[in-house]
Parts: C-alpha cells; sequence; structure tokens
C-alpha cells in the first residue's frame, strides 16, 4: 500500500476500507487538545480565538503541528450550540475552558423556538464555519474535524438540567420538542460546516448522554433517537461522523451497536477489545486515558498507545477531553508511538 495521508487514512478507516496503520487523532471540542504549553509557546489563545475565526484557525494549526495528531479540530469548546440558543456562558482563560453559567430555560415547556436556518448564519456558529473553510482550504491532505455538541448535552445546557433530566420521565412530550428542535439545529449547523470544501467530517461529543445518567430506557429512546437522527442527516450530506459517549457504557452496551455513526469513541474504562468482539461492524476509537496523559511519563504513554495499537484499535485517540495542564512531550509520545513506534 502506498503511502496515505492522514486525511486518506482516516476516511478509508471510517468507510471500513484497509490502511497500514490506525490514525491517531484528536477530534477537537470536547476534546480540546489546545493546552495551556502550546499557548504559551505560540502566542496564540483562548480565549480570544473562540471569537476570531482567524485566530482559530492559527491555533489549530498549532496544535496539530505541535502534537503530530493528525487532524485538525474546531472549535475548542462545547459552548457554541448553548450561547446560540441563550444561555449564559463564562467564556474561561487560558487555563479554564468555557463552560454553562447559566441555562436560559428553567423547563422544557418555557423554550422558545427559534428560525433555525436564521440561527445557523448568527453567533459564535459563523466563526467556527470560517475558521474550518480558512482550515480545509490551507491544509488538503490533513482531515478538518469539526465538532458538536451532542443533542442530550445541547438540551442539557439551554434548559436547567436537574428539571430536564426529571423530564425526560414526567413531561417526555416536552422533551422530544426541545431534543428536536436542538437536533435541527445541529443539523444545520453540520450542513453549513460540510458544504463548500469546509470540514471534511462530524465528530460529536455527547457527554450527558450516558448510561449512567439516563440508563437504558431513555438512552434508547432520547440519545440513541437523536443521535441517530443527526447521523443520518451527515450521511445524506456524504460525509462520515464520529460519536463519543462518555463513561462506563455497561448499561448501554447493547444500544450502542445500534448507533449508525462511522466510529464510536469510549472512555477510558470501557474494553474496547472486547467491544470489538461484541460488535465486530463498529469501528472503534479511543481510548488512553486522560489522566495518563497529564500525570505518567512519557514511555508508559507510547506503551500504551502501543498496545492500543497491537489490540487492533481502529482509531487511537485520547479517552475523553484533556486537561489544559496536560504535558506536550506525553501527547507526543502517544503520537509518535502510533506513527513509528516511538518512544
Amino acid at each position: 500500500m502506498s503511502e496515505l495521508t492522514p486525511k486518506e487514512r482516516l476516511l478509508r478507516v471510517l468507510r471500513k476500507e484497509p490502511v497500514d496503520r490506525p490514525p491517531v487523532i484528536c477530534t477537537g471540542g470536547m476534546m480540546n487538545a489546545a493546552i495551556v504549553e502550546i499557548m504559551k509557546s505560540t502566542g496564540h489563545t483562548l480565549p480570544e480565538a473562540h471569537f476570531d475565526a482567524a485566530r482559530m484557525a492559527e491555533l489549530a494549526q498549532d496544535v496539530q503541528a505541535a502534537t503530530s495528531f493528525e487532524n485538525i479540530g474546531v472549535p475548542f469548546c462545547m459552548t457554541v450550540e448553548a450561547e446560540l440558543l441563550g444561555s449564559s456562558i463564562d467564556h474561561g482563560t487560558l487555563e479554564c475552558e468555557p463552560k454553562i453559567a447559566r441555562e436560559v430555560f428553567p423547563s422544557t415547556g418555557t423554550v422558545a423556538f427559534g428560525d433555525v436556518d436564521q440561527m445557523v448564519r448568527s453567533g459564535r456558529i459563523q466563526v467556527v464555519i470560517d475558521a474550518a473553510h480558512r482550515l480545509a482550504r490551507n491544509n488538503p491532505n490533513v482531515p478538518v474535524i469539526a465538532s458538536l455538541t451532542g443533542p442530550v448535552s445541547t438540551a442539557a445546557s439551554i434548559v436547567d438540567p436537574m428539571t430536564f433530566f426529571k423530564e425526560l420521565r414526567k413531561n417526555p412530550a416536552g422533551a422530544h420538542r426541545v431534543l428536536d428542535y436542538v437536533t435541527r439545529l445541529l443539523a444545520a449547523f453540520a450542513e453549513r460546516l460540510l458544504k463548500d470544501n469546509g470540514a471534511g467530517a462530524i465528530a460529536v461529543g455527547d457527554p450527558s448522554a450516558t448510561g449512567e445518567i439516563l440508563g437504558p430506557a431513555m438512552f434508547e429512546e432520547y440519545a440513541l433517537r437523536y443521535l441517530n437522527q443527526l447521523i443520518d442527516r451527515v450521511h445524506e450530506l456524504g460525509f462520515p461522523i464520529i460519536v463519543h459517549i462518555c463513561g462506563d457504557v455497561k448499561r448501554v452496551r447493547p444500544l450502542l451497536a445500534q448507533l449508525r455513526c462511522d466510529a464510536l469513541s469510549t472512555d477510558a474504562m470501557v474494553n474496547l477489545v472486547q467491544l470489538k468482539t461484541d460488535f465486530p461492524h463498529v469501528t472503534t476509537m479511543g481510548n488512553l486515558s486522560t489522566f495518563a496523559l497529564q500525570w505518567k511519563e512519557p514511555e508508559s504513554i507510547g506503551a500504551m498507545a502501543r498496545q492500543l495499537v497491537a489490540q487492533g484499535i481502529d482509531i487511537i485517540s485520547p479517552a475523553c477531553g484533556l486537561s489544559t495542564s496536560t504535558r506536550l512531550d506525553n501527547i507526543r509520545a502517544m503520537t509518535s508511538a502510533v506513527k513509528d513506534g516511538g518512544v
């Protein structure tokens, strides 16, 4: 097999085609690799890059160059959609990522439904779209992955989460209306990101859509239903999509095989080898511990990455969101181990 570009390698894996080795990626969004060490060395920093497409693109390229991850990922947070929908956002600092300061609606029954087509042409959405187009134009051989916040997590970011999760049981009609609304917004956002030589793939992080929080019945009714609705729309556009599910998936394990995504990313406690054995059609992604990436030594990280490769994991990636204080030499040990034997 002739040497593949990073973009060709990832797309082949997502199409279940043979490759020379697994790609090693970090998708952005929930898995943001804009660590403090990189930002201080380059001068391209957050929170400034959240609001300016040129700065976002520069920082995304800095991250890829410094870490050797085989993709470029935008944005650098999970608050773009919630802010657009009206929630108050703390945009963070160099060391701290943005977070929801206050959800805009107290319950699903109070949600005001906007015009989705107009909404996706405003706010920070436009910054992310412009950054993705710049990055794709300047890096034709590297896949640009745009990260979205999943439907359940987006809904729980605009409705008081304690109330929202209660209403999944007590007011399912209201919960479905809100989830359908945010999923339509996410699909429209994805369409704008993917069209006209922008992003080449979508990644969805849905940390609130876990078996530990929802349980099997509500995971099937809400998370599986609306994730697949979003997945189907991305596939209609002709692009691949990756989904990350946080936490221990034991309670919802049989349902994971019903996700129609092109790759499934999981947390560090999930046995991906067993997942591949149980569901051979699932393309596995992950799941090198982010705790290890922050605290262990490069030699250990290299060994962990090589083990994932030896186990036949399809795409090597951090298991979840990276701490901004993660060591760059540990990230490099991970990418080097996958690409050329490394440490």
